[in-house]
């Protein structure tokens, strides 16, 4: 009887639609698969499946006996019942984190100075902070389950328009849609790290998310195709963000994400080839791609030099962290009409050059749009020095390939074009590059490194110009200091500019202390202009 009269009691602190709910048992969050006895064992069993598979012992099954199944081979435990919480109610945790909160700060004394001083007059301010009045409220961690009684939510919180509600116990989008429909200014929703069983139809749920504009589904377990199924209940959605998923092969939207302007897939295994299935998306304007495994980007549609169809309003792109070690990946990069933005730090490419502002260089040549290299902006001056650059640089390889300095007889290879299909457009730009300029360097021969440079100071027609030779590795930093010696102004604030025989008429600012001649691209014969301050 004893027995009985507990699993009663047990009964009667689980919710009769305890499977399929979320639980939290001793910190770590998990799914109930299974309600009942396990025997030999008397009395009652959760069956739960663990957010974290490194929780659990087993899959389910028990001296051989399958009482429920788990995604992963060691997710599943049984717990007893009271050692588990299935949550409180949204308005419980609302009031938890902010009336109680709210309370302890009205008219609480502080010590300042050893003396105790009540905080009057801080009413008003904290009268804004009161729950009616919240405009963003977070809930994150607060074992939050469903909504609580029916219509309350829309009479406490009414003024809700983003909302957090991150690591808690919601267990269905039916769940989440019960809450949020009572938030009608709602526009940003954040459920990272939860575990929403999908609806079955999801379209019933749109009315509930009627004015969301961003939401955050990281680390929940979804897959691209549980994506495009909740999609439907996003009609107005702009922002996705979707990093730490199980998200592989990716599958093109079809009727839903057309508005989607920025999309993160970061921290997912995706097969590569179905990125492009992304493409169609009219509007997207940030993808975030970053640790994905990719190693190829391809644009079959279109030619080198030309743009592509796909990605039509793509302007930043994020791949940090991923296996690109080809310039062929970049070269394809230059096909997107829009793109303005790139970060492709930790790649294999970027270690290819001995020295990561040659990369860098490379990268600003060929892609001609980049405003925005690796979170640094691309100023005119460096895109025009690194233009420059990539000609000398590959230069010998375009006379070999059929390149000629008179465009009458300019031919370069199809292979070359493919490998730089921006090197006509400079040559175009610049000029072709001299057979003076392509001649090899005899290593380690420092008269050869050497550039005669001419220093005038325009503003003071006294001093008589100066003729040095520097090595074009030499930092800016360092030419001023040889400045203040020559020129004998310990005190003043140096302002260097140079001209060029191929830029007539042009000064280009010399801005950076911390970088060399060359990174300016001065040669040999160029005039410094000194001013001060």
């Amino acid at each position: 009887m004893r027995i009985q009269e507990q699993d009663r009691l047990m009964m009667e602190q689980v919710p009769e639609d305890a499977v399929g709910r979320r639980v939290l048992c001793d910190g770590e969050r998990a799914t109930v698969r299974y309600v009942g006895t396990v025997p030999p064992t008397t009395g009652l069993w959760l069956g739960a499946e663990w957010d974290n598979p490194e929780r659990g012992k087993h899959d389910g099954s028990h001296e051989g006996v399958r009482y429920f199944t788990c995604s992963h081979p060691t997710g599943g435990s049984f717990v007893r019942p009271k050692k588990v919480s299935f949550g409180v109610d949204y308005l419980s945790a609302v009031k938890q984190r902010y009336e109680m909160e709210l309370d302890q700060a009205i008219g609480q004394e502080v010590t300042i100075s050893t003396k105790t001083v009540k905080m009057v007059g801080f009413e008003s301010i904290l009268e804004k902070q009161r729950v009616e009045n919240l405009t963003e409220i977070a809930l994150i961690n607060c074992e939050v389950s469903g909504p609580g009684p029916e219509n309350e939510i829309r009479k406490s919180t009414p003024n809700a328009v983003s909302l957090d509600l991150s690591g808690n116990l919601l267990s269905s989008w039916e769940v989440v849609a019960a809450i949020t429909e009572q938030l009608e200014e709602l526009q940003i929703l954040c459920l990272s790290h939860n575990r929403l069983r999908v609806s079955s139809n999801p379209s019933n749920l749109s009315h509930a998310f009627s004015h969301l504009r961003v939401l955050m589904l990281n680390s929940c377990a979804i897959t691209w195709s549980q994506v495009l199924q909740c999609a439907p209940m996003w009609p107005q959605i702009e922002e996705l963000f979707l990093n730490d998923n199980n998200i592989t092969e990716l599958k093109r939207p079809v009727d839903v994400l057309q508005g989607l302007k920025v999309l993160d897939l970061s921290n997912n295994s995706l097969m590569q080839e179905s990125v492009l299935q992304l493409s169609h998306l009219p509007r997207l304007e940030t993808l975030n791609l970053c640790s994905t495994g990719l190693s190829v980007i391809q644009f079959s549609d279109t030619l080198p030099g030309t743009k592509t169809s796909a990605f039509p309003a793509l302007k930043i792109l994020l791949l940090d962290n991923n296996n690109i070690s080809e310039w062929a990946v970049i070269n394809e990069l230059e096909k997107l009409r829009a793109l303005v933005q790139l970060s492709c730090n930790q790649n294999p490419l970027v270690d290819m050059e001995k020295n990561r502002a040659t990369t860098r260089q490379l990268l600003i040549a060929r892609i001609s749009q980049l405003e925005i290299l690796n979170r640094s902006q691309v100023l005119q001056e460096e895109r025009r020095g690194a233009e420059l650059d990539y000609c000398k640089k590959f230069g010998r390889a375009w006379m070999q390939a059929g390149g000629h300095s008179d465009p009458q007889l300019n031919r370069p290879s199809a292979e070359f074009i493919a490998q730089h299909p921006r090197y006509l457009t400079l040559i175009q730009k610049y000029g072709a590059p001299e057979e003076e300029e392509l001649k090899e360097q005899k290593p380690f021969a420092l008269k050869d490194q050497l550039l005669t440079i001419m220093f005038e100071c325009p503003e003071d027609t006294d001093r008589k110009p100066i003729q040095k030779k520097l090595p074009g590795s030499m930092i800016v930093q360092k030419v001023k200091g040889l400045l203040y010696r020559l020129l004998k102004l310990p005190g003043a604030e140096l302002h260097l500019t140079y001209t060029s025989s191929k830029m007539a008429g042009k000064e280009i600012s010399i801005d950076n202390d911390l970088k060399p001649l060359q990174f300016f691209s001065i040669e040999d014969g160029d005039r410094i202009l000194v001013r001060w301050s």
